[in-house]
């Protein structure tokens, strides 16, 4: 029988970056946390897969303010939060062929609206930044220069540190079997032990409909999630060729990207394949696919294949994060359907689910640009997925 444990105010599920950031910042609001995570080690999915990048003009309305409300933090952390910088220039170049210019003129008047120094490339501009684009496949570009690598391991870590600081606890091995409501509180039931607590966060990423319905009997239902599998792998470059000072280069409809990652490329094809929840395995199609697709874009060779690897990234049926207390029971809170944005809008998104489940009101969210309605999870109810969610 799974031993009881002492109660807290906060039990959050789920050790990727959603469920640390918002753990953390309940923690440092004076909450007592306890952080169960199902695997040995956090982030053993989607969040160690990422591609690390902030890239502010990626994602819907709400998601891209959530995330441009995240660069503060992610620029100047707390002291003692990491031992570097966060954030490395890298840029970001959207490319496209003579049919594509309509699409990235249309990219760079959005993308203004949330980095005034979005610009418009012509090709030759564009081949300047990256030189091994083939000019029929890069006639022209809109350049983010703001965009930049992060250094996913140091911000999770950090999170978990910041958390732990503030006296919270962190349990792995600890899948969740079983959610009720004792009394007025809710007991969280793992293999080994049951946790008692006033609120549940559900920051479970793909798993996050199955935590759901553990708690059907309480009229906790799922949301409708939706998770999808992304490859990636990393590939050598020919000698002479060093991309090391290259932006990150996306293909404007979403057909394929790369950017530098040490002495070569991360490549993907920027696939979206449906999936149970898992743990995502890359598929040998998709891994031939993106070096089609990027052999034929560039003049490289795209041969030296040196690793190869997969991730969900999981979205709502509307494609927005879905953040806050459910409409059933208040103290059942959503921190799910991060999709590709996880990383980069950590900060705002973790501190925006604990301010809501301590019953705080988020006034800076506000002069932020953020509607609330778009995130909480009672917009969902009845609503289908749309076909594709790459770059909507």
């Amino acid at each position: 029988m799974a031993r009881a444990r002492s109660g807290a105010d906060v039990v959050v599920i789920g050790g990727g970056i959603a469920g640390v950031s918002a753990a953390a910042f309940a923690a440092v609001a004076g909450a007592t946390v306890t952080l169960l995570e199902r695997e040995s080690a956090l982030s053993a999915h989607a969040t160690g897969r990422s591609a690390a990048l902030y890239l502010a003009n990626y994602g819907l309305a709400q998601t891209r303010r959530l995330t441009v409300a995240s660069r503060a933090f992610l620029e100047d952390p707390p002291d003692g939060f990491a031992d570097a910088p966060l954030l490395s220039p890298r840029g970001v170049v959207w490319v496209g062929g003579e049919a594509d210019r309509g699409k990235l003129h249309d990219v760079a008047v959005e993308g203004r609206g949330y980095d005034p120094d979005v610009t418009e490339l012509d090709g030759e501009q564009v081949r300047e930044l990256c030189p091994v684009l083939r000019p029929e496949h890069s006639v022209a570009g809109v350049l983010e220069p703001g965009a930049a690598d992060v250094d996913v391991a140091a911000l999770h870590s950090g999170f978990v540190r910041l958390l732990r600081a503030h006296g919270g606890t962190v349990v792995r091995s600890a899948a969740v079997v079983g959610i009720e409501r004792a009394g007025a509180r809710w007991r969280v039931a793992t293999p080994a032990a049951s946790f008692s607590c006033d609120r549940v966060v559900n920051a479970a990423g793909a798993w996050g409909d199955e935590v759901a319905g553990l708690a059907a009997l309480v009229g906790i239902t799922p949301v409708g999630l939706r998770p999808l599998r992304r490859t990636a792998m990393t590939v050598g470059l020919p000698a002479g060729v060093d991309a090391r000072r290259w932006p990150s280069v996306n293909h404007v409809r979403g057909d394929w990207y790369f950017k530098p990652e040490g002495d070569g490329l991360l490549v993907s094809p920027a696939d979206e394949t449906p999936s149970a929840p898992c743990d995502a395995k890359p598929d040998e199609l998709d891994v031939a696919l993106a070096l089609e697709r990027v052999a034929e874009a560039t003049t490289l060779p795209m041969r030296s294949v040196r690793s190869t690897w997969a991730g969900l990234r999981t979205f709502a049926p509307d494609g927005e994060l879905v953040l806050g207390p459910d409409p059933a029971e208040p103290t059942f809170v959503w921190c799910v359907g991060q999709g590709g944005y996880g990383i980069q809008s950590a900060a705002a998104a973790g501190q925006l689910t604990a301010e809501l489940a301590l019953g705080l009101q988020p006034d800076w969210t506000a002069e932020a640009g953020i509607d609330l309605t778009l995130l909480l999870p009672d917009r969902l109810r009845g609503l289908a997925a749309p076909h594709s969610l790459i770059m909507e």
